[in-house]
């Protein structure tokens, strides 16, 4: 096992192409380019003004324009970053099937056809073929390598085109790719309604189009900035449609009408389609992506799982959703990294492999997995992801809200806590009507002062805890009611005299900060499947038991580790009404109900929280 630290020892400077280095540089082309059903694409394609060169084709598809439109109207930069224009390439950029300028038929996270009887079989996998193929017959100047890349939904569409990919696509480049939108991403995490993200954007992006035209989106008026008043005086979810959405967003309305993972969600599934893949794979996610830090994670893992022809890379920062191709990333909301980590990914990592896999550039020699180190603010490389040397450890809850790794001895214990939908537990302190890409990092304290929040906290470390993979919660949960959510938080406690930032124009007090290094919800409905949920038998306790996404973090010596246990995070997650109804999208008002949580921590059913755990270096 190689693992090798890369320290930050340079300012890198990403210089803007800018508008008139486009200009002067590339000229600008359009096409509606067929595909096998005989619908056109339409796409920009940017080629430099040096002929005396072939240079390699960039292809992005993407649902939310290729603006600005007109031969003439050109966009300041080319590329992933700023970075690959000035080296030269051909870059093409394409409205996916049924959006803005394109003909067809929009579906939402296309269902992969894995059998195709005819030219009428089309998914994103041929959309992307047959683009390539005519690019490759049409265009001059190319060296016969293209290369994919898309963050957020064009990184499924980079995903999903590089199934049964075409011969001249070398490279794909998904960045955080949506791959489930009912275990993880965006709209539902492990079947909870991520309320104000689904809610915004569908109501924006679901509009109808019924035809080609220029993009036209309409963003939601709140009325308010208070998210968390105004999605609670919203009432049930019944009430978004017939409210607001006024039946015109067809996919909120097809969602609503599927609570479960039915074959709606089962067949926008990715992962199982990711197999034998051939073209060079890089992913790359954010450790701090409030939207697709699970597709980034799931893509690389389908494809290390099953299959690829000629390499599976990931690379994770400390980034929040496409942070790193559009942020110096040096710090998010309070959270310093203490280097630009966006400038050292994009000069040291992406443009380097783009240029080895399509121009036969020098091989930078990426290892298997580049992951940042959140806490002690480092990059490192590794053989396999999870890292092969990691070890399971467990953390136990134990009485009086003491978090430690040792067993407790007591043979009886629990703690309860009383969730009563009308007051839902906060997910910020502070208002905001949409998902803040912050709270992924933000303080908990305003969360530890609540009764309705169990907090357990570790005595002061004694040494560096690394933790390096997924984290894997078991609670055995009793409630009153009929069901319920479970949210699991894990915290990095500072010290009470960790220094405040110099200078501070926030005035944050960083003494006892509490910073969320993970957070997920679970469904407790969905235990035993995703697709068939069953009730709670008030007072009967059963386990729950399910995966956060991977961490990368170190909890320094005189910090302490500590979970929060909830059960609402809101207006972040939908409320649990707590009595089991069939489709709780339709829940009433006279459905939501108190009901009190008791986690228990005896010998034979003892909640605890299992994380990954690398050797110490002082070891």
């Amino acid at each position: 096992m190689r693992v090798a630290i890369l320290v930050f020892c340079y300012a890198a400077i990403v210089v803007a192409q800018g508008l008139d280095y486009v200009k002067a540089n590339y000229t600008k082309y359009e096409f509606r380019i067929p595909m096998r059903d005989g619908k056109k694409l339409f796409t920009s394609v940017y080629i430099p003004k040096d002929s005396a060169k072939k240079y390699p084709i960039l292809l992005n598809r993407t649902p939310y324009s290729v603006a600005p439109y007109g031969a003439d109207q050109y966009k300041p930069d080319l590329g992933p970053t700023p970075l690959f224009g000035r080296d030269g390439f051909i870059v093409a950029y394409q409205d996916v099937r049924g959006r803005n300028m394109s003909e067809g038929e929009f579906i939402n996270m296309t269902p992969h056809r894995a059998v195709k009887a005819g030219s009428g079989d089309v998914d994103e996998s041929t959309d992307t073929y047959d683009t390539i193929e005519w690019l490759i017959r049409n265009l001059p100047q190319h060296n016969g390598r293209v290369g994919t890349w898309g963050i957020s939904y064009p990184g499924f569409y980079t995903a999903a085109g590089m199934i049964d990919a075409h011969p001249a696509h070398k490279l794909a480049s998904p960045q955080a790719p949506i791959t489930d939108w009912f275990t993880g991403d965006d709209f539902h995490h492990n079947g909870a309604l991520f309320l104000p993200h689904a809610f915004n954007f569908l109501y924006s992006f679901g509009q109808p189009r019924p035809e080609p035209t220029l993009p036209n989106r309409k963003e939601f008026d709140h009325g308010t900035q208070d998210g968390y008043r105004f999605f609670l005086d919203m009432g049930p979810l019944y009430n978004a449609n017939e409210r607001y959405m006024k039946n015109n967003v067809q996919f909120w309305t097809d969602m609503m009408k599927h609570p479960n993972y039915d074959e709606f969600w089962q067949s926008r599934n990715l992962r199982p389609h990711l197999k034998n893949i051939r073209p060079a794979v890089l992913t790359i996610g954010g450790f701090f992506d409030a939207e697709n830090l699970y597709g980034a994670l799931e893509v690389f893992k389908s494809v290390e799982k099953q299959g690829s022809t000629n390499g599976n890379r990931i690379v994770m920062g400390p980034w929040f959703h496409g942070g790193w191709a559009r942020d110096a990333g040096l710090s998010l909301g309070d959270i310093s990294f203490n280097a630009k980590t966006s400038d050292w990914y994009r000069e040291n990592v992406e443009l380097p492999y783009f240029k080895h896999i399509l121009k036969d550039g020098p091989d930078p020699q990426l290892p298997k997995a580049t992951m940042f180190e959140s806490g002690s603010n480092v990059w490192r490389q590794y053989d396999a992801w999870p890292p092969k040397q990691a070890v399971a450890r467990t953390l136990y809850f134990h009485a009086d809200g003491k978090l430690s790794f040792f067993q407790p001895e007591n043979t009886a214990g629990f703690d309860e806590y009383v969730s009563d939908p009308a007051h839902p537990v906060p997910y910020i302190p502070q208002i905001a009507n949409r998902m803040t890409r912050e709270y992924m990092v933000m303080d908990q304290r305003h969360a530890s002062t609540r009764p309705d929040v169990l907090t357990y906290v570790s005595e002061e470390l004694d040494q560096d805890v690394v933790l390096a993979g997924p984290v894997r919660p078991t609670i055995f949960l009793s409630t009153t009611g009929t069901d319920a959510d479970l949210i699991v938080k894990l915290i990095d406690v500072f010290p009470n005299d960790f220094p405040d930032p110099n200078p501070n124009p926030k005035g944050v007090s960083m003494g006892g900060y509490q910073m969320l290094v993970r957070g997920e919800v679970f469904r407790a409905r969905f235990r035993d499947s995703y697709s068939t949920p069953k009730p709670f038998t008030a007072g009967q306790p059963e386990k729950v038991e399910w995966i956060l996404p991977d961490v990368h973090h170190s909890f320094r010596k005189g910090h302490r580790i500590m979970i929060q246990i909830q059960s609402s995070w809101f207006p972040l997650v939908d409320r649990n009404p707590q009595k089991f109804v069939p489709n709780i999208n339709e829940a009433r008002e006279a459905d939501f109900q108190k009901a009190t949580h008791r986690i228990l921590r005896d010998r034979a059913m003892r909640s605890r929280v299992e994380v990954l755990v690398m050797p110490s270096l002082t070891n």
